[in-house]
């Protein structure tokens, strides 16, 4: 890693780099897209697998779910007239799937690209976010796609580090300071010996996959259902609370053993939860909801009477631009200084330094828990404060009147509440219904209620080990990053360009002025 690091030396570092970024379509992707490009516009290249039958169809879905979304908009006026033609140059969508061989790109594009042997920095964060997945499709694209983006990356004699998003939340149910460090092969969340084996994983969604197909009577909705409780079963067994962080911590298992002996710079990058832009180069802006955004969304709604949150919780965030200019520093940081004179494939790690010991990959919680924690009250107190200001209006014109929200600080609690509030009431109605014999509506009335009852207990059973997470990340790696930076310590650090610090962010005016606005103009529209 190398000593200091400053604006200039992360910008100059970009200039004729060939950069590829797996799940560009995502949240973060577009903003490290957009960062790269507008803080160095002499990058040579971006390459962005993306689905799509061709390369035309791979162009389409760059041009309108990547460059053409808002957030480009401070680099769109700044080219003005030039900006397609600029975009044109220096982006280049690849029509693949990142869950096949050299990311299901075309072996003759590949070819024409020279793209194995340009590539320079491969960042990857392609990756299926569902708590509640298919367990083959979550093995897929987070474990057997890691897998394929190395053998990829083994390929390109000229690549300088290759960077893996994971999340922080690998971490589980984990109390007390969870560590910047890598799963050792085989590591489960159990303490009473529990050996995961990868393989076996692979092999259990494979052949259950394969025996619901070859069955005729299993329907398409039984098998994705099947599928999704073997995920949560299997993450469970090993002591992960869903699918998602499951398959994501097997995910850099798979990166380390793939990598190991190789003398590229591999780096782990684990946000936490990503929130919307915070300042650069579009505040508030944000796509997709956040597992904390459902509190605002159902308030802001006045659908929610209750959600499970103890307020005196750190709910740890990050806005997304600080995420990307940490995962900046860290790959100038990482990269090799010396590149080979001529290009050359690398010989397999076995092959390589058979005595040595392989350097882990280097982790960093990009966090604010432990710097500069928000407890969630910053959260309902801000959301109080803007919808007072700021209320919502109504399809019939009227003001939306807020009503306060309860928050449970327990599972057990808020399962009572449940059971007395809407449970009782709906047994009370399904008997009610039988002695009617389904009259006046009452069966599909009951039936509709109790399957949105199972949907948001279902959801509190998927989500409540982060509404009520204990743990807090260590980022002493990420803090010696922030050292390197040259004017890391200065006293105006909102002034950086690739500030990554939450000690300079005003959690109640970054949620009021920034984020509230931004899930509502981004999210809720």
């Amino acid at each position: 890693m190398v000593g200091t690091l400053d604006e200039g030396k992360i910008i100059e570092y970009f200039r004729n780099k060939s950069v590829l970024i797996t799940g560009a379509t995502g949240f973060l992707g577009k903003i490290m897209v957009e960062k790269i490009l507008r803080v160095q516009p002499d990058v040579k290249r971006i390459y962005l697998p993306v689905r799509a039958a061709d390369a035309a169809a791979a162009r389409r879905r760059v041009e309108t779910e990547v460059v053409g979304k808002e957030l480009f908009g401070m680099l769109r006026e700044r080219h003005g007239a030039g900006f397609d033609a600029f975009v044109a140059d220096k982006v280049v969508g690849l029509a693949g799937d990142v869950m096949r061989e050299g990311f299901g790109v075309d072996p003759a594009t590949l070819r024409e690209l020279r793209l194995a042997d340009e590539l320079n920095v491969i960042v990857n964060g392609a990756a299926t976010t569902n708590f509640y997945e298919r367990y083959d499709v979550a093995l897929d694209v987070n474990v057997v796609g890691v897998k394929h983006m190395c053998d990829f990356a083994r390929k390109c004699p000229n690549l300088e580090v290759l960077m893996h998003v994971s999340t922080a939340y690998v971490a589980g149910e984990k109390q007390g300071l969870v560590s910047e460090r890598p799963f050792r092969d085989g590591e489960t969340l159990r303490e009473d010996g529990t050996r995961l084996d990868m393989d076996a994983e692979l092999r259990l969604a494979r052949e259950l996959r394969k025996q619901m197909e070859a069955d005729d009577d299993v329907d398409p909705k039984a098998q994705r259902k099947a599928m999704k409780d073997l995920g949560l079963t299997r993450a469970r067994h090993f002591g992960w609370p869903n699918t998602y962080v499951f398959t994501k911590s097997m995910g850099e298992m798979m990166l380390a053993q793939m990598m190991r002996g190789d003398d590229v710079p591999v780096v782990i990058v684990r946000p936490s939860i990503i929130t919307s832009v915070q300042n650069d180069p579009l505040p508030g802006w944000i796509e997709g909801t956040r597992t904390i955004d459902a509190i605002l969304i159902g308030y802001a709604k006045q659908s929610l009477s209750c959600f499970l949150a103890d307020l005196d919780l750190t709910m740890d965030v990050m806005p997304g631009d600080m995420v990307v200019n940490a995962m900046m520093a860290a790959t100038v940081a990482h990269a090799s200084s010396t590149r080979p004179s001529e290009p050359e494939k690398k010989p397999p790690p076995q092959q390589q330094h058979p005595h040595s010991v392989p350097a882990a990959p280097t982790v960093y919680h990009v966090s604010s828990s432990l710097r500069h924690p928000a407890p969630y009250a910053v959260l309902y107190r801000t959301g109080i404060r803007y919808f007072e200001e700021h209320p919502r209006v109504g399809p019939d014109g009227r003001t939306v009147r807020t009503r306060k929200v309860r928050f449970l600080g327990s599972i057990a609690a808020f399962h009572l509440f449940m059971v007395l509030k809407y449970r009782v009431p709906l047994e009370l109605l399904r008997l009610l219904s039988i002695l009617c014999c389904g009259l006046f509506g009452l069966a599909a009335l009951y039936h509709d209620l109790a399957r949105k009852y199972r949907f948001v207990m279902q959801l509190v059973d998927l989500y409540g080990p982060f509404s009520l997470f204990k743990g807090c990340f260590d980022d002493v790696n990420l803090n010696k990053l922030r050292l390197a930076m040259a004017d890391g310590d200065h006293a105006d650090a909102t002034g950086c360009l690739f500030n990554f610090d939450p000690k300079t962010v005003d959690w109640d005016d970054y949620f009021f002025k920034v984020h509230i606005p931004g899930v509502m103009k981004y999210v809720l529209k």
